[in-house]
């Protein structure tokens, strides 16, 4: 074959055929792979367990060396985890 012809012929079907192909491709993997796998949601929440834990362990420690006179420092707001518990 020319290649007068061989080029344009690879160039068509790369636009019509092998991008939309690669594009639909990587699509239909982003899809499938959208959520947590089962691992991803089980780490997570171990790490809201431990994170409720260490707020725990945090306010004790402050009841125990916060001062308890009359000019007792603002304390911080803080998110509260125990409402988000399910």
């Amino acid at each position: 074959m020319d290649e007068d012809i061989l080029i344009p012929i690879i160039a068509i079907l790369s636009i019509f055929v092998i991008f939309p192909g690669m594009c639909m491709h990587y699509f239909t993997m982003w899809r499938s792979n959208k959520g947590l796998s089962a691992d991803d949601e089980r780490m997570l929440e171990d790490l809201w367990r431990s994170a409720r834990t260490m707020e725990r362990r945090i306010e004790t420690i402050e009841k125990l060396i916060e001062p308890e006179g009359p000019e007792k420092a603002p304390r911080r707001p803080r998110s509260d985890f125990r409402d988000l518990d399910g």
